[in-house]
């Protein structure tokens, strides 16, 4: 009998057990969201009493968009603005581009201009330090004999910014070209002339380098990448570099210290530092054409939120180029495995030597052009429009006129080499 209480108490002791346990794991687990959500609150009501506008840095990917639409909204012709999907890592690959441990997907920010049917396909890639808005003086104009494309590449603009974890020039080139491929396949692309500037230039080529098939045409903008450091008379870089300064210079180059990151150290006195170079650069040292006061406001604004917002794309300068802005992968050494028809355009006076196009053009065995255009720097799109016009057009004249002879024929003012 006493046998029997004793196992039947134990059983009782047992099953209060459980349920104390049980309990106890509810209370923690409803312990646990609670906690979730009130720092979801806390974060929300952080959001709403501490407005962007009093953040260090006053920015978000939201202003990036807000000012993208402001600055496009002075164009006459519609597009379609959008994120487009190109999932978490190239499928197959070794090399992701973001090299990140997250599984969440990544958006490359895409404007598509609307366009005569029938009309050929222009992409346009933006280059270093800058977003597909760069471009906003040429939309209208290019948008009416083609099916104007421009993306900001990942790591830019408004598209996705993952944490850039590339170690070596290889991984850094697979990021853009891969995730460049990826934005493509998604889009349904073929067939397109693919146009790129100063260091987009340099993506273009190596993407028509390994998807020729897909390239009908490459236009290269004041193109980077073209010189290595062996192969220029770098006499003056060697000297510079034993000065103090140009010690200094190359420690910062190689730690990857990048203008953006000054930018951002200035927190509320970033957007000042910008419109003092944007003021400069486009209206009293402008090789062309000043912008005007509503442009360069909208512009100003524009390149402050791209430039401070989260650090990615950024961090391939030192990857790609050594100090002196050397490729170290140059376009010189596979210019002979070029596939892709090419044109070349320089400002006249763009700080890019137009020689590097002239010594790829010596190997090439495809149909290779070098125009220079009037009155233009390095963003001479922005300096010259209606010369960079002039210049893209000559270059598709296959593509946009059936029969027409005039379009054959160089436009005054621009100079082939």
């Amino acid at each position: 009998m006493n046998s029997s209480r004793f196992a039947s108490r134990l059983r009782m002791a047992e099953e209060i057990s459980k349920k104390v346990g049980s309990s106890s794991t509810a209370s923690v687990a409803d312990s646990s969201a609670a906690t979730s959500a009130a720092t979801n609150a806390a974060k929300s009501r952080w959001k709403i009493l501490w407005p962007n506008s009093l953040r260090w840095i006053p920015t978000s990917t939201d202003y990036i968009i807000a000012a993208e639409k402001r600055l496009l909204s002075i164009l006459k012709t519609p597009y379609v603005q959008e994120q487009v999907n190109i999932g978490s890592g190239p499928p197959g690959s070794k090399i992701r581009w973001f090299r990140s441990t997250s599984n969440e997907s990544r958006y490359i920010n895409t404007v598509t201009f609307d366009a005569k049917e029938g009309a050929p396909t222009l992409v346009m890639v933006h280059g270093y330090g800058a977003s597909q808005g760069f471009f906003f003086r040429n939309f209208d104009a290019l948008a009416s004999r083609f099916r104007v494309i421009a993306i900001d590449q990942l790591g830019w603009g408004g598209s996705s910014r993952p944490d850039f974890t590339c170690r070596s020039t290889e991984e850094t080139e697979a990021w853009f070209i891969d995730s460049f491929e990826e934005w493509r396949k998604t889009q349904n692309l073929s067939n397109f002339i693919l146009l790129g500037h100063s260091f987009g230039g340099y993506v273009a080529a190596k993407y028509a380098l390994k998807h020729p098939e897909h390239v009908q045409h490459l236009i290269l903008v004041g193109s980077a990448g073209f010189s290595a450091e062996a192969d220029a008379k770098s006499e003056w870089l060697t000297k510079f570099r034993a000065t103090w300064k140009g010690a200094v210079l190359n420690h910062l180059w190689e730690s990857n210290f990048t203008p953006q990151k000054l930018i951002r150290g200035l927190g509320p006195w970033g957007p000042g530092l910008v419109n003092r170079y944007t003021t400069a650069r486009f209206g009293a040292h402008s090789e062309g054409t000043v912008l005007t006061e509503e442009e360069a406001k909208l512009l100003t604004d524009y390149v402050y939120h791209t430039l401070a917002a989260k650090a990615s794309g950024e961090l391939c300068l030192k990857y790609i180029f050594s100090f002196g802005a050397f490729a170290r992968k140059p376009l010189l050494q596979s210019a002979s495995e070029w596939k892709v028809p090419t044109t070349f355009i320089y400002g006249m006076n763009d700080w890019m030597n137009y020689q590097g196009a002239v010594e790829a053009r010596k190997s090439m065995k495809v149909p290779c052009e070098i125009i220079r255009v009037p009155q233009g720097g390095h963003f001479v799109f922005i300096d010259n429009p209606s010369g960079f016009h002039s210049a893209v057009l000559y270059a598709c004249r296959k593509f946009i006129s059936q029969d027409s002879s005039h379009d054959q024929q160089l436009p005054d003012g621009l100079r082939l080499v």
